[in-house]
């Protein structure tokens, strides 16, 4: 199941970064583009990724991958308003900037735990 709230995260962070990237070139404003690419990044492929571990190795699949999940989102939620917000030159922007790399940092890690906990454990296919 958490590998699901994975992938379907993912799409929509994916959706909003391809709007987000469509708007930028039909406005030739590219201002935002870091924000753009932190979205598409982290939201898209890092959640696709992780939740296609999760889904192949079900024993990583418990607490700590929804730990993960819930840390990774509001990281990047709080995260790229704050990348866009310092680009802008707004002086919440930084901060917040750095409150939510810091988060979404703390999501990798428990990431990180639970592929080294469980990269040796058997693969399945779906």
């Amino acid at each position: 199941m958490i590998a699901s709230w994975f992938l379907r995260s993912a799409i929509i962070f994916g959706i909003i970064g391809m709007i987000m990237g469509i708007v930028m070139g039909i406005s030739h404003d590219h201002t935002l583009s870091p924000v753009h690419a932190h979205i598409n990044l982290i939201g898209w492929v890092g959640l696709f990724l992780a939740g296609l571990f999760y889904g192949s190795h079900p024993a990583a699949a418990g607490k700590l991958a929804t730990a993960h999940f819930y840390v990774a989102v509001i990281g990047l939620i709080i995260m790229a308003p704050g990348i866009g917000g310092s680009i802008l030159g707004l002086p919440w922007g930084a901060p917040l900037a750095g409150i939510g790399s810091i988060i979404t940092l703390i999501g990798f890690i428990l990431f990180a735990i639970g592929v080294f906990r469980h990269s040796g454990a058997r693969i399945t296919t779906a």
